[in-house]
């Protein structure tokens, strides 16, 4: 008990220490008080919070197909209603139960006897949309040639640079390990429990290729959850580059937003609720030029991560409207997610 609420200080402290480092940038480059000055362009932030909130529920459709492909008789209203309330918990403090457990657990409750299946579908949408994420990142720096754009000084070039070989590369191995789990005589036999064995990565290696195995004569299925994934990345950079857009009268292109707002994404993968995607996206806005040829200021990027953030919490509030109207079934879900049994 006492080692989980070091971990949980340990990680508030860290995502405190970050926002509060990028608001003492914001704060001594007049970030804040030049946003209070100039006009907002209200219509692109509604804009921007309809095509987020669109994002996510095509998150919840791909989530129901890859339901149904199981044949757990799911209903859609109950998909969403179970999906959004899994959102509200991932966007919770840390030390709650996270929004991915409550739906595997919620899953299993609802149908006894399968609970392999309930998780799987949990975990492959998560590695699905990780996927993707990088596999849009990796088009958008091809397409746009990110890595010779030029930027304000020889190190922010040269990271620029690292960051695109390192995307390129993830995805390359990712692409590489999605096509090789798909081949029977991997996903069957020795070589599966060989990598089970493995330090570290084993259990969760074992864990993925079980649950790959679930969807291997699905693979219509598969390709459907790819290609939403795609809609969805899209639409949250789109609608990063709205914000950007209702906020500044100078902002990265439409392009720009599909490789920096994928990166910032990736981020999401860290136990850490909040810091990590405001980091990356404040410094990748700061080393990308704008149109006019100039560099937009460190915070700026920090006001635009806000704002998304903001649109996250008013789309959370939707599963807060579902967790209020059942919360004895929900409160119950969470006590059956946090034993140890059912967690693990």
């Amino acid at each position: 008990m006492l080692k989980k609420l070091l971990i949980n200080c340990l990680k508030i402290a860290i995502s405190v220490g970050i926002i509060a480092y990028l608001v003492m940038d914001a704060v001594n480059n007049r970030v804040f008080t030049d946003l209070g000055n100039r006009p907002k362009n209200w219509g692109l932030l509604a804009g921007s919070a309809l095509v987020c909130f669109m994002a996510v529920l095509v998150t919840l459709v791909r989530w129901y197909y890859l339901i149904r492909a199981l044949d757990l008789p799911v209903r859609f209203q109950e998909a969403i209603r179970i999906g959004f309330v899994g959102y509200l918990f991932n966007l919770s403090p840390v030390g709650i139960v996270g929004g991915d457990l409550l739906k595997a657990v919620m899953l299993a409750r609802n149908y006894p006897g399968r609970r392999a299946e309930a998780a799987a579908t949990v975990f492959v949408d998560r590695v699905i949309g990780l996927y993707v994420l990088f596999v849009v990142a990796s088009v958008a720096i091809v397409v746009t040639r990110f890595w010779q754009l030029p930027a304000p000084n020889p190190q922010a070039a040269r990271a620029i640079q690292v960051i695109c070989q390192a995307t390129l590369v993830l995805t390359a191995i990712g692409t590489a390990a999605m096509l090789a789990l798909l081949i029977p005589n991997l996903t069957n036999g020795r070589l599966t429990r060989l990598l089970a064995t493995l330090p570290y990565v084993g259990r969760v290696t074992e864990r993925l290729i079980n649950a790959v195995r679930m969807y291997r004569w699905n693979p219509l299925v598969l390709v459907l959850s790819f290609l939403m994934s795609v809609v969805v990345h899209s639409l949250f950079s789109i609608g990063i580059y709205l914000i950007a857009a209702g906020l500044y009268d100078e902002y990265p292109t439409l392009g720009t937003h599909f490789v920096v707002s994928p990166l910032s994404s990736a981020t999401g993968v860290l136990p850490i609720s909040m810091g990590p995607f405001e980091y990356v996206l404040d410094r990748l806005y700061a080393a990308v030029l704008l149109p006019d040829g100039t560099f937009m200021q460190k915070g700026q990027g920090l006001v635009v991560a806000l704002g998304y953030r903001i649109i996250t919490v008013l789309t959370a509030a939707v599963g807060m409207g579902y967790y209020l109207a059942s919360r004895q079934e929900f409160a119950a879900v969470l006590h059956d997610a946090g034993q140890p049994e059912t967690a693990e």
